[in-house]
């Protein structure tokens, strides 16, 4: 899923674990799925960022380039608005967007 196009609240919300792990039946795991997820998200999101500020990147900035760079600035600012990674992977937890698999419970069903 395309984190620029989440409908994921970009201020924290309670939840009710309890509600959100009816799926596995243990809090600690949907925690865990929900936490692989987000650092997967945020993985992506800080490559994204470095790849775009790469561009501005030199090797010998002068103190005027560096205060006059609008362009950084802008793209800072556009990943600073977007909602945090937990957020986007609680959304999509939520949603069914997430495929996961515990491979103790495959090998017990397979048993």
């Amino acid at each position: 899923m395309d984190y620029k196009k989440t409908n994921a609240p970009l201020n924290t919300v309670t939840r009710d674990m309890i509600e959100l792990s009816k799926d596995t039946g243990n809090v600690y795991e949907t925690v865990c799925i929900i936490a692989k997820r987000s650092n997967q998200i945020a993985g992506e999101m800080k490559h994204d960022l470095e790849k775009k500020l790469q561009e501005f990147a030199s090797l010998n900035d002068n103190l005027e380039e560096i205060s006059e760079n609008r362009e950084q600035i802008e793209i800072s600012r556009y990943y600073e608005k977007l909602p945090k990674a937990t957020l986007i992977a609680t959304q999509e937890y939520i949603e069914d967007k997430i495929h996961y698999r515990n491979p103790v419970k495959d090998k017990a069903n397979i048993d």
